[in-house]
């Protein structure tokens, strides 16, 4: 009985399946050369070869030219669909939101939760019902999870120092905006950068570090304000500045959105020329996947929406706008 031993695939020239698959296919030596790009005496020395490697004649001459061998025959199917899938491989993937069945796991602030998600979520179930998304609060190690796959993607401010793997897209710009209840002593006065000091603040503090970029500049003018309160929730601090005589430098958008259910007054300060420009993060590695590049088109078309419906711009995108990339 022989004995099999196992192929060493190494040993194998892959690079003559091509020619292979066009001799057998072709049934002439010109015309496979020219479907693979080579010369005849080329296809001549590797039909040689192939021969010699397969200890078969492949192709015998006959009243119609050339004929496949019995080996041949049976060869023929068998090498055609090895290179179908071996070109499979290099293939893009098919992308069919339809199909698609994950949960994007995001890391967001309630600023996102609330102005963004409720819309991001309507067009996720209209294109991609089998995508759900989880969000989740921040901390101090948010962007490693980005590496272990833990977290998809994180909304950042586009100051926000970056770990080397990571990208970043801008989904919208913002600025900062001086909000009081409609009620407060200085509503209908000018905002100075000494009112700070009269009026305590009420402050989003992420990571719960009390840093400021507004407390290093009050700094240089001799100017402290007092933190009343610190939260990590910008509904908090809108919600506190309604039912007090406290202050808040936070997001014009966010403010604006809800101005007229708080009673507040939103102005935007002219000594503070800072601008806030929003990104979604992600791992360098899956953001080449198309699932997140599409979800995250759909997050920054939402996000101009909602600026453009709060700041008045009537070119706002209608309920039926796409957002395939």
């Amino acid at each position: 009985m022989p004995i099999m031993r196992e192929l060493n695939i190494a040993s194998v020239d892959l690079n003559l399946l091509p020619a292979l698959e066009a001799l057998l296919r072709r049934r002439h030596v010109t015309r496979a050369a020219e479907d693979v790009g080579m010369s005849q005496p080329a296809m001549s020395h590797v039909l040689a070869r192939l021969r010699a490697v397969l200890d078969d004649e492949l192709l015998v001459r006959s009243s119609n030219g050339l004929s496949l061998t019995a080996r041949a025959e049976e060869l023929a199917p068998r090498v055609a669909a090895v290179l179908d899938m071996a070109r499979g491989i290099y293939r893009p993937p098919v992308f069919e939101l339809a199909n698609v069945r994950r949960t994007i796991h995001v890391v967001a602030s309630d600023l996102h939760a609330i102005l963004f998600m409720p819309r991001v979520i309507e067009l996720v179930r209209a294109e991609a019902p089998g995508i759900d998304v989880a969000l989740h609060n921040y901390r101090r190690d948010v962007f490693n999870h980005l590496d272990d796959g833990s977290i998809d993607l994180v909304f950042a401010d586009a100051d926000t120092p970056l770990p080397p793997r990571a990208v970043s897209t801008v989904i919208g710009q913002d600025r900062y905006a001086i909000v009081m209840r409609e009620s407060h002593p200085s509503a209908h006065k000018k905002w100075t950068m000494a009112d700070y000091g009269k009026w305590d603040s009420v402050v989003v503090s992420i990571f719960g570090d009390g840093t400021s970029s507004l407390d290093a500049r009050l700094a240089t003018s001799g100017v402290v304000r007092r933190i009343g309160l610190s939260t990590p929730h910008f509904m908090a601090v809108l919600a506190t500045v309604a039912g007090t005589d406290m202050v808040a430098t936070t997001s014009m958008l966010f403010a604006k959105s809800f101005a007229k259910a708080y009673r507040l007054r939103v102005s935007e300060v002219a000594f503070l020329d800072m601008r806030l420009s929003s990104t979604i993060v992600g791992s360098s590695v899956r953001m080449s996947d198309p699932v997140m590049q599409w979800f995250c088109n759909v997050v920054r078309i939402v996000s101009e929406d909602v600026r453009k419906a709060v700041f008045g711009d009537k070119s706002a995108s209608s309920p039926s706008r796409r957002t395939s990339p």
